[in-house]
């Protein structure tokens, strides 16, 4: 069985067999965005498109949230009940995560399709831009119930051990997009509606595959009708450990609303642009260690649950290894070919010159970026949500928001001034973080 793996098998081994799949499924989600933002740089107009579709990214990232809040929050208790051998409370914590996906899903979809227009407006939408960023939204809203039960059910494939099941969901759906994307965009030529309907379709085909699993034969914990039932202290618990990985992309969320209203002061629609291939561009180092972090949640959830702390000391001393490897390497490359990767989403000369410069000041930070985000998941994973919603808020509120007005008026540098906050965020978060995480994991472990 897939727990006796997680609690026997040598942790260095298991980390790399259920890492690698959740880094590939994480880079095949980078797919979505980047195939989408690649074809969209090259519409006609294809800048001030790329500009409209950074004005959705906060919405989509709320969404985002919901599948954190509900595939986070119940996966990792899952996973504990699964190593006190309690199968039936794990099944409990599965049905009510799916069931407050497609409540919350459905909640947010209405109200946003109901005042998308004035919310884009608020968000720094130009009169070049609402087009494209209100064509877009539109379509994908109607299929965002597929993306919620996809991306948040399939923590609970991950969290059993099932780590390239859970990459074949992803992947099915990633293919699909990139085949669907200049078909719908430029041959039957919907453009940038085109590109939203590819991900609503791709998505939908991943989530038919992801509930088929859960609810077939091969799964250790089965979907079943009557624990969508919600209860009380069951949705309590899924709530409280889930409010900290909601609270991560909501707030990055609003930070990109601020930094897309800042980037429109200092440097126009041509900034906005830059920006939304900047925030493409961190997910290149982001998602790979999302992958890692994910892979070493069963096994630590698992046997903190079974009372192995040896085994949960040693699976995060090999995936903080891998972590900062990982960051380090990618935050080096960007740095040295910025105008390449800038590159990569649209050639236009303007563009370009703006963009290069304010990349390696904004991934100048990142370097050890990648044991923050470990530190962040295995919080969650022990069930200790409330130090991850500390530094979560910590990061975005406290420190990034009031840096991005300080900083260009300190450092008249314009568009360079409001990309400084991130990096100086970065550096001193990951510090104060490393101090109390060797705290906490010597009090928790003890």
């Amino acid at each position: 069985m897939k727990e006796e793996r997680l609690k026997r098998e040598r942790t260095g081994k298991l980390l790399v067999e259920l890492a690698i799949p959740a880094i590939c499924a994480q880079i095949v989600t980078l797919l979505y965005s980047t195939v989408d933002r690649f074809y969209i740089g090259r519409m006609e107009n294809g800048t001030m498109a790329m500009a409209g579709i950074g004005l959705c990214v906060p919405i989509t990232m709320m969404l985002t949230g919901i599948s954190a809040l509900f595939g986070q929050g119940g996966a990792p208790l899952a996973a504990i009940s699964l190593g006190k051998e309690d199968r039936r409370e794990a099944e409990q914590f599965m049905g009510n995560s799916f069931m407050g996906l497609i409540l919350f899903s459905a909640a947010v979809m209405v109200t946003v399709l109901i005042f998308a227009e004035p919310i884009l407006v608020l968000f720094g939408a130009s009169e070049n831009t609402l087009p494209y960023a209100k064509d877009y939204l539109t379509i994908y809203l109607y299929g965002t119930l597929f993306v919620q039960i996809t991306v948040g059910m399939n923590y609970f494939i991950t969290t059993q051990g099932f780590a390239k099941t859970a990459m074949a969901a992803t992947m099915l759906g990633a293919v699909l997009n990139v085949v669907l994307d200049p078909v719908l965009m430029f041959q039957i030529d919907m453009g940038i509606r085109g590109a939203a309907l590819a991900t609503v379709l791709s998505q939908l085909v991943s989530c038919l595959f992801v509930l088929r699993f859960l609810t077939g034969k091969r799964t250790g914990l089965r979907l079943h009708l009557k624990d969508l039932k919600l209860r009380k202290g069951t949705f309590a618990k899924i709530l409280a450990l889930g409010a900290s990985p909601f609270f991560m992309p909501v707030s990055e969320g609003v930070m990109q609303i601020c930094f897309n209203m800042q980037m429109l002061k200092y440097g126009g629609d041509l900034a906005v642009s830059a920006m939304t291939i900047l925030f493409s561009l961190f997910q290149f180092i982001n998602l790979p260690l999302t992958g890692i972090a994910q892979g070493s949640q069963p096994i630590v959830s698992y046997n903190f649950g079974a009372g192995n702390y040896g085994r949960v000391r040693e699976t995060m001393k090999y995936a903080a290894s891998a972590c900062i490897f990982v960051s380090f390497c990618g935050t080096a490359l960007m740095l040295l070919f910025p105008a390449a990767f800038i590159s990569l989403f649209n050639s236009d000369p303007d563009l370009v010159a703006m963009g290069a410069p304010m990349l390696r000041v904004y991934i100048s930070g990142s370097f050890f970026i990648g044991a923050y985000m470990l530190y962040q998941q295995t919080y969650t994973a022990l069930g200790e949500g409330r130090l991850t919603f500390l530094f979560a808020f910590l990061r975005k509120i406290v420190l990034m928001i009031p840096l991005l007005y300080l900083l260009p008026v300190v450092f008249p540098w314009g568009v360079l001034g409001v990309a400084l906050a991130e990096p100086v965020t970065d550096l001193a978060v990951t510090l104060g973080n490393k101090i109390c995480f060797s705290h906490f994991m010597k009090k928790r472990l003890k």
